[in-house]
């Protein structure tokens, strides 16, 4: 497919993360863009003012008539039912339909591409990694599954010749891609309800790294099985970050590379997963030929993402902090960060679990990673794509934690009861609506300070 000859571009799900992200890119390059979605948002908002017209009823009669089939792309994602009007309307026509990653596949295949893969870290590293390219200067677009503080964006750059991308492990997406560099941050069990098996997830990331037939363009951390540079902190590797060290609430520290030592990089995103996520990031950018200066200068810059570890509030007396943190290795990731930041001070922690099979699925880890926390307040299983399963539950869940400050609260009665804790820590963790919530939550606590 050739996108130059495409004049419409039409999303069914067009105010998720990723997709909003390819309208942007398709709105700033000259297409007309418009769309569908469940529910407004704060992402379709900002898509609206950005002069891309969006619905949010399932109607064929809303979509717009000069839509031709001859000169229109409809992308949809994979949360959008078979059963959907608008989608069986574009099928029935013979328009150009693709998915999401199949699109990112022809620009990929187009454009100098990194790939950015691992079941966590994606958002952080690419983000990471777009930013340090763009502010070098190279004609980079990066598109991410966050919104990246300095963009207030999860669009970086516009350029034609560099894409950045996350490559999905869902729905085998990210075998789509045709990446020149990339790197694997992890590839622990996720997605269980696609793939059945922890096997078959690891043979899914093997057959991604297969497509960097150079493997001095493949970063991976020491404990994968694959053939790659490896990536470490204070351990033997080819590129190796040691001499951390926290000054100023960031962490100073030296990489060693297969052509120099960097010395004294500033880094302001806090725990050792985002560390590791920033080596793999210094690591395709020197590979890349990004000059050391300019590396050191973007990561020292690099301001966080959108709802990871993302301070709300941050005083002597409370600190509030929001994570998208949905699985357990994530969950220990921020609790180990908090801990670190802040020693001997008690944590309440508010989890939202994320999808039914999830929760099923990874039951005993996410009460290990939440019994660390010092108080814990559990929420409703938030379904996203999925029908309620016969057993799973939060009630259920909750019995298998052994922290004995724990309880059930439910949507209506949180705030009341953040309120009422006299935990000086607060982070509330999840990848479902729980991050619609953060600003009154956070309204409420600067009341009461």
């Amino acid at each position: 497919m050739n996108l130059n000859q495409i004049e419409n571009v039409y999303f069914i799900g067009i105010g998720g993360i990723g997709m909003s992200a390819l309208a942007r890119y398709f709105k700033y390059i000259g297409k007309k863009v418009s769309g569908y979605d469940k529910t407004p948002s704060m992402l379709t908002s900002e898509l609206i003012e950005s002069g891309i017209d969006i619905h949010f009823e399932d109607n064929i009669n809303l979509i717009p008539s000069d839509y031709y089939v001859e000169n229109t792309l409809v992308i949809f994602t994979p949360a959008v039912p078979t059963s959907h009007s608008e989608w069986h309307y574009f099928i029935e026509r013979n328009y150009q339909i693709k998915k999401r990653a199949e699109v990112l596949g022809i620009i990929t295949k187009d454009t100098f591409s990194f790939a950015v893969a691992g079941t966590h870290g994606k958002t952080t590293t690419s983000s990471i990694l777009g930013h340090i390219l763009h502010q070098s200067g190279a004609d980079v677009t990066a598109f991410v599954g966050g919104i990246v503080e300095n963009y207030n964006s999860n669009l970086i750059g516009t350029g034609k010749t560099v894409t950045v991308v996350e490559a999905d492990e869902f729905d085998r997406s990210f075998l789509h891609l045709h990446p020149d560099i990339a790197c694997v941050t992890s590839m622990d069990a996720d997605h269980l309800d696609i793939y059945g098996t922890s096997d078959a997830i690891q043979a899914s990331f093997i057959e991604f790294a297969s497509k960097v037939e150079d493997k001095s363009k493949l970063f991976i951390t020491k404990e994968l099985p694959l053939e790659g540079v490896q990536c470490a902190i204070n351990e033997d590797a080819v590129y190796k970050a040691y001499n951390v060290r926290i000054e100023d609430g960031n962490y100073v520290f030296d990489v060693q590379t297969p052509s120099e030592i960097m010395k004294d990089l500033r880094f302001g995103l806090p725990g050792k997963h985002n560390l590791m996520n920033g080596l793999m990031a210094i690591a395709m950018a020197k590979t890349y030929g990004t000059p050391t200066n300019a590396i050191a200068k973007a990561i020292a810059s690099f301001n966080g993402i959108r709802r990871r570890f993302s301070y709300q509030i941050k005083s002597d007396k409370l600190v509030y902090i929001d994570d998208y943190a949905h699985h357990p290795t994530e969950i220990n990731a921020v609790h180990q960060a908090v801990r670190e930041l802040y020693p001997g001070r008690k944590v309440l922690a508010v989890f939202q679990p994320h999808l039914f099979s999830r929760t099923r699925d990874f039951a005993d880890g996410f009460a290990e990673s939440l019994s660390q926390f010092d108080e814990v307040f559990l929420m409703d299983i938030y379904p996203a794509r999925e029908l309620p399963m016969e057993g799973i539950t939060s009630q259920w869940l909750l019995g298998k934690m052994t922290n004995p400050n724990r309880k059930i609260v439910a949507k209506e009665d949180l705030l009341a009861e953040i309120k009422a804790s006299d935990a000086p820590i607060i982070v509330t963790i999840g990848a479902g609506d729980i991050g619609e919530m953060v600003p009154s939550i956070k309204k409420m606590l600067n009341e009461n300070i």
